[in-house]
Formats: C-alpha cells, structure tokens, sequence
C-alpha cells in the first residue's frame, strides 16, 4: 500500500502542479497522509444471508460490474482509523445475537476521533421501540461507545450526538491544545493527521501576517470552529460566519470550551454577509448577536467554501482584503476562483493537503496577499 500511496501522491502533485501554472505560484508545499488507518469516518451497508442454514450478516460495499453492482463483503478497511477496524468484528458479534438490534438493519455508520471517542449510528428499514432502545443502550455501555439509532422520520440519541475531538496545534512555536465538537451528520474532516496539518499550514500563514501588524479577522464558512480557534490566537478580533445550526451550535460549544472570548458568530451566508458588508441589506441576526461590522478592522479573510467554490459577489468583497488565506476541497473552483482574484492579488504560498488518499479528491491552501 505505500508504494500505491506515493504513486497516486506523485499524479496529484503533477496535476495540481499543472493545472496551476498559469499563476506562477511558489514552489508546492506537499502534506501527504499516512497510507492506512487514516479515516475518522467510514460507512457501511449490512447485507444479510444464509450460511450453512443461518440467518448471517456483513458489512458490504458495492463495485459496478457493468450495468449491475457487485456486492463486496468487507471484514477489514484499511483506510479507516484503527479504532473503527477494532470496533467492526466485536459490534457486528454483538448485533448478531439480538435478534432485534439485527433485524431490518441496512447501515453502520462510524464516526471517531483522535481524543478516543466513537458513535456509531444504527440504521433501520423498521421503527424503532423501547425494546430497541434498552438493547442498544446496554450494548452501547458494554463497548463503550456512543450510540444513535435511525429509521424514517425517526432519531434515538442514546447520550450524545457528537464526539469530541482534540487537535494538537502549533501556536507561535508552542503546541496548544484545541477541543471540538464533531456532530453525527454534519461536516468534519475526515483525515485528522492532515487536518492537523491544515490547522498548522493556516496558523504559520497568520504568524507571518501578524507578526509586525496585528488586526482582525473575518471568516467565512466556519462550519463547528476547526479554523477559527486557532486562528483566533493571532488576532484582536474574529467574525465568524455560518449559516448551519448544528455547526454555530458546536462552535458555541468549542468557544466555552476553549476559554476564547474574541470570536463573534454571525449565522449568515457568505452572499448575506457580503450584503451586510456593503450596507445593502440590514440583518436582524447583527442586531440580535450584538455584531457591529464597522467596529472591526480586518486585514485577513479565511474562506473554506463548499465545493461549489465563491460566488462572484463574494470574491468582490474578498478583493478589498490585503490578505486571503483559501481552503479549497476542489481544485476547479479554486482555479476559477483565482482567475478573478489574480488581478488583484498574488500567491505566496500554495500547498497540497492529500485529505482523500486513493481518490482523485485533492485539497489545496493558499496565501494570497494584495499586489
């Protein structure tokens, strides 16, 4: 598997190298992952049958063979965490034996993280009851997991519906600390050695920003704080942006947690707060959060869109800032989005996070700084 890995690193950096060009970007930062057990989530169908006359089940995955899919049986999976590998055989067993936890179920979902916490969602074609319920809950403190279990239009949360993850970041030469939620269903990172490496890659970026000129920092998509705590450390102030409940929620929760009081939400999309931004539009949720966005002075805007990449509207408002530090899972947008901020600002640094090792999947970081 590691001559596989660096093979399909080599293509990517070839790709990416390629593809960007036209820019004349810095020589490529490169941050490979590890080659196996590096996915804090994974998923899996549950395929029941018959063996030797008994009722079994698997973990399945489907490969296309042709016009069908061909059903893979899966005992082991390299690419996910230890943990999750650990956990397959011993859950399995144990659902197994319960002929109401097994029956009508379709889907494992496993989410962990590096601070040792798992959930793991049941997912069922039946609704759920309070038999259910008092087995699951009992298997869940007999393996010391966290548990959800689903149906349609149907969610038990048996403690929680989040893990708590913690990141080890450099902070002005000193490792810190940093406590997340991650929420079953929502958006994480799903490497966390190269999320690390993100977290490093931003907060070295922000030092030299800073370092003779400390102001305030504007970020847009902030999903549950992966990026704003840290980045939090270089500047006066923050405005974070995000429209999802659960994210501004988990962010809540992160900025208790982490004892950082110079972080502001606003639950705004990035097109509404370039509307904010420009005084064509007035947002109860300002009012409401106490937010004043003459009262900061930004010189740096962190933007970690969706694959769809920046609007228009967006990049604009982003062309007022002296310095862009981008987070891109898609290379395309990223490209096109560079096409307009080229005229207006120049890449200092330009990395390659391999977040999705055996994929085509590539995510990149740039610095850009105003021309």
């Amino acid at each position: 598997m590691n001559h596989t890995y660096q093979t399909q690193l080599d293509e990517k950096i070839t790709r990416i190298n390629h593809q960007f060009s036209p820019f004349n970007p810095p020589a490529l930062e490169i941050y490979p992952s590890p080659a196996s057990h590096f996915r804090m989530r994974a998923e899996f169908r549950i395929w029941h049958t018959v063996r030797d006359g008994v009722d079994d089940m698997f973990y399945a995955m489907f490969e296309k063979d042709g016009k069908s899919k061909k059903v893979i049986e899966i005992n082991e999976f390299a690419i996910a965490s230890r943990d999750i590998n650990d956990l397959m055989p011993v859950l399995l067993n144990a659902l197994k034996k319960s002929a109401i936890l097994k029956e009508k179920l379709f889907q494992i979902d496993f989410l962990n993280t590096l601070y040792g916490q798992m959930l793991v969602t049941l997912i069922y074609h039946k609704k759920l009851d309070d038999h259910w319920q008092s087995l699951a809950t009992d298997l869940a403190n007999q393996l010391g997991i966290k548990l959800i279990g689903r149906s349609r239009g149907q969610k038990l949360v048996l403690s929680d519906d989040f893990v708590i993850e913690k990141m080890a970041v450099n902070i002005k030469g000193d490792e810190k600390q940093f406590f997340y939620q991650q929420i079953e269903g929502g958006f994480s990172q799903p490497n966390a050695d190269v999320c690390r490496d993100m977290l490093n890659f931003a907060c070295d970026v922000a030092d030299g920003i800073t370092s003779h000129h400390k102001k305030d920092l504007l970020e847009l998509y902030c999903g549950n704080g992966n990026f704003t705590l840290p980045l939090s450390q270089y500047y006066h102030k923050v405005l974070a942006t995000e429209m999802a409940k659960s994210s501004v929620h988990a962010l809540k929760w992160a900025i208790e947690k982490n004892q950082t009081d110079n972080v502001a939400i606003a639950r705004l999309s990035a097109e509404e707060f370039s509307q904010a931004h420009q005084g064509e539009r007035a947002f109860r949720r300002l009012n409401e959060a106490n937010i004043n966005i003459a009262d900061y002075d930004f010189n740096t805007v962190f933007v970690d869109p969706p694959r769809a990449g920046i609007n228009d509207k967006t990049l604009n408002i982003l062309q007022n800032f002296d310095n862009i530090i981008y987070i891109s899972c898609n290379p395309d947008t990223l490209f096109n989005n560079l096409q307009v901020l080229n005229a207006t600002h120049q890449i200092k640094r330009f990395a390659l996070f391999d977040q999705f090792p055996y994929t085509h999947h590539v995510e990149s970081g740039v610095w850009l700084t105003k021309r």
